[in-house]
């Protein structure tokens, strides 16, 4: 009886704990950017796992090389974060995130795509975590409405102990997803 009281005020806790947990804010998000700081190299083929992104004749020759695949870095004094995916190639894209206000309650990202368009992103803070940052289309844009092709969702994923970098850029055309999105498997600089 003694056990079952304890085990029902622990559960009580725990679903407490839970219901009260913070959110991540704007200030989470843009900390765990800066965490991706510096040059990431494109993880070997046989690592890209669920994507054929890699297999694009630009990229390609990019694997298994030392030459960055992808890169952040602060500018601005840290108002920006710079990320540069597959630079020096024919398909070098950049995207920047920064506070969208100066009281920063938003973090807000444009993404300059070699479709030729410049999707609006604001920084989910539910599905965001230390290993995992969530940027969705920022609905209130013509280009996130439309149906055009585009960059709908950005999603940095990391693992081993910061050493991984999963991110995928998933494309929305006709107002619905697409099934080849570019997704990417980077290792970090050594």
């Amino acid at each position: 009886m003694f056990k079952k009281i304890i085990m029902g005020l622990l559960a009580t806790l725990f679903l407490t704990a839970s219901c009260h947990a913070k959110d991540a804010d704007a200030y989470d998000v843009y900390e765990w950017m800066e965490s991706l700081e510096g040059e990431w190299v494109l993880s070997p083929a046989d690592k890209q796992t669920g994507t054929d992104s890699y297999k694009h004749k630009d990229v390609l020759p990019m694997i298994g090389t030392n030459k960055a695949g992808i890169s952040f870095k602060s500018i601005g004094k840290k108002s920006t974060i710079q990320e540069d995916l597959l630079p020096n190639s024919p398909k070098q894209m950049v995207t920047m995130y920064h506070c969208k206000d100066i009281e920063c309650n938003m973090i807000k990202a444009t993404h300059y795509c070699i479709k030729q368009n410049q999707p609006e992103f604001i920084a989910n803070f539910k599905k965001s975590t230390p290993t995992k940052i969530v940027f969705d289309c920022d609905m209130t844009t013509e280009i996130c409405q439309s149906d055009e092709d585009h960059v709908h969702t950005i999603i940095h994923e990391i693992t081993n102990n910061g050493k991984h970098l999963k991110t995928s850029y998933l494309s929305w055309e006709n107002k619905k997803p697409k099934q080849n999105s570019s997704i990417y498997h980077f290792d970090r600089k050594k």
